[in-house]
């Protein structure tokens, strides 16, 4: 069931059907705990001409407090104050008009399975996946009638292909044996729009899975297996906007729920201007702060108010319901600047509050840290503002990275590997660099792959460097193959494209190596290496950094903890090096031995170290 409550349909003084049908409502949330921190809950009752409903409820220890009817004639706000003495159970919740029940409905109070939720991590490393374009485990729901997108079909590179939920499922095996230990799936709620509906992030029902990805049971059941298997599940959520196919564009609880609504019938959007630096510049003016906060991001996707306190309640309880209701590892936020960022630290807080382990990574698409690092929770900025926000990804080190691979060392101060060693130094602007999120690239942006010039050597260095470096490592699924594809520039449905071996009749298949060329196995090989190594090793998740200025086209750095060390050598050169190591001698002691960590062979650090061409060296010292 959709919502685990039962709508009940029976009423008293003997209505029989025909004579007086009884309103149907929908609560959200559908359901909550007893034993929660947050035990106020307002709910949001939806139904035909509900709003002027009384309300009466009927259970030991949960009391009915402040009701406010919706400005739309169809929504009711009634708040359930639950004791902590309550226990699991019904809930009876009568609505009247002039004395007469027109509804009833049984809202479920459910005893809690777990309190402690651990979040990720930089022991962690994740895997993130387009969940449409991963594995089809289930073809019978690639189809479902009734939604607006009715057909599936995977030579159209912006449609549904059928990948879902069961898909994962059947394929944990696969991500628990390269190494990863969290998975990020892009959003699996329902978007029913008319079009490009697979990505998830035009959501139309925040409690309802997209019924082409599963059921809300499948996705408990994927959660469950992936804990077994040592997986964490974080969840993607969008605070700031939803699909224009929402039942709250058309018909919003109160007036202001949307920003910048247009009127029935109106194609007047007003979007976004992306200027994200409004929420850290002094100097911006007013017009250019509402119109980034409050103008819409794409003409499909409708801007929420946050500030409307009904509304943030609203997100807040909903994203506590998925965190409780899967056991998630972590959400990751979309388009985080894009939100009120008072509501930002208000929604960090009250998560953190009721789940103190628990960990949130926000999306600031900024290659100056001084903007990502505003956001992380324990920075000291400037207006005083801060909030609760465990984990900022890093896209300044995504872009360092990438031009440090592909830039001539000959370029200039400050270029090739210079550009990547200094804007690590730039680590004293974040509050922890540890619970930075480091990626080549994600579902956003062109292939890791076609960045690098589809150079496979580069690639391994890049991933070397994600896997060895400070904070949590984060993987888009198919760069252990080398997906990428041949276009004139960046197409997301492209970009987006079917792991090989998801669907039935593939004859390349990833999960098993069949069919691919020598290439994609070397490096799939080569990352499986990397991660199950870097598994438990405390030095490279939680060590300290010494890193060495960058010379002649190699950059040498350290991570150490105690008289632990590994040594991360990056030769960009064609050719071998000879390596003199007295420069290191302050943390590399002479004659010292280091493992190879991918060959797995013992070398001598005495004077001079051989480095291959093009060749990433792991190297842990004894």
């Amino acid at each position: 069931m959709k919502y685990q409550i039962l709508i009940l349909l029976i009423f008293c003084f003997g209505v029989t059907a025909g004579r007086n049908t009884p309103t149907l409502i929908q609560a959200d949330p559908p359901n909550w705990w007893v034993g929660m921190k947050h035990n106020r809950v307002e709910i949001l009752f939806s139904g035909t001409g509900i709003s002027d409903s009384e309300v009466s409820v009927t259970k030991q220890g949960v009391t009915l407090g402040a009701v406010k009817p919706g400005e739309s004639p169809n929504y009711l706000f009634a708040e359930l104050n639950i004791s902590p003495d309550a226990v699991a159970g019904p809930v009876t919740i009568e609505f009247k008009k002039k004395g007469k029940i027109i509804s009833k409905l049984v809202y479920e109070l459910m005893a809690r399975t777990g309190k402690d939720f651990k979040g990720f991590n930089s022991s962690d490393v994740i895997c993130l996946i387009v969940p449409d374009r991963f594995a089809n485990g289930d073809a019978s729901n690639d189809v479902i009638a009734g939604l607006k997108e009715n057909k599936s079909d995977r030579s159209f590179d912006g449609g549904r292909h059928g990948g879902d939920i069961r898909g994962i499922i059947n394929n944990l095996n696969y991500l628990a044996n390269m190494g990863f230990t969290a998975l990020w799936t892009t959003p699996m709620l329902i978007n029913d729009m008319e079009s490009y509906s697979y990505h998830g992030y035009a959501i139309t029902d925040q409690y309802r899975v997209d019924p082409r990805f599963g059921s809300v049971d499948e996705y408990k059941e994927l959660s469950q297996k992936a804990a077994a298997m040592g997986i964490k599940i974080i969840f993607d959520q969008v605070l700031n906007h939803i699909g224009t196919n929402h039942k709250w564009v058309k018909d919003p609880p109160m007036k202001d729920w949307i920003n910048y609504l247009p009127a029935a019938g109106s194609n007047n959007y007003v979007l976004t201007n992306h200027q994200r630096t409004v929420n850290q510049d002094g100097n911006a003016s007013q017009f250019d702060r509402d119109l980034m906060l409050h103008g819409w991001f794409v003409p499909s996707m409708a801007d929420l108010n946050q500030r409307n306190q009904h509304l943030g309640r609203y997100l807040i309880q909903n994203s506590i319901w998925w965190i409780e209701t899967l056991k998630l590892g972590g959400i990751r936020q979309d388009t985080y600047g894009y939100t009120d960022k008072e509501f930002l630290k208000q929604w960090t807080c009250e998560l953190t509050e009721e789940y103190p382990g628990f960990s949130i990574v926000g999306e600031e698409w900024s290659t100056n840290p001084l903007i990502t690092s505003y956001w992380q929770q324990g920075k000291q900025n400037e207006d005083g503002y801060e909030s609760c926000l465990s984990t900022i990804m890093d896209f300044p080190v995504q872009s360092a990275l990438v031009e440090s691979l592909t830039e001539s060392e000959s370029a200039g101060f400050n270029r090739g590997f210079g550009r990547l060693y200094e804007t690590m130094a730039n680590d004293f602007v974040y509050a922890d660099p540890f619970h930075i999120l480091v990626m080549a690239d994600n579902h956003d942006m062109n292939r890791i792959y076609m960045q690098l010039k589809q150079d496979k050597e580069l690639v391994k260095m890049a991933l070397t460097f994600l896997t060895t470096i400070r904070g949590i490592p984060q993987i888009f699924y198919g760069t252990e193959i080398l997906m990428y594809y041949t276009g004139p520039h960046k197409v997301d449905g492209l970009i987006r494209s079917d792991f090989p071996g998801g669907w039935k009749g593939d004859t390349v298949n990833a999960f098993t190596g069949t069919g691919l060329t020598s290439d994609q196995k070397e490096v799939q090989d080569y990352l499986r290496r990397l991660l199950n190594w870097r598994k438990n090793n405390k030095v490279v998740s939680e060590g300290r950094t010494m890193h060495f200025a960058p010379f002649d086209g190699i950059y040498v750095y350290f991570r150490y903890s105690g008289d632990r060390k590994v040594m991360v050598i990056m030769n960009k050169n064609p050719d071998g090096k000879k390596i003199n190591l007295e420069r290191f001698r302050e943390i590399l002691p002479d004659g010292v031995s280091g493992t190879d960590i991918i060959s797995g062979k013992s070398i001598l650090l005495k004077e001079l170290l051989d480095v291959s061409g093009k060749t990433a060296m792991v190297l842990e010292l004894k």
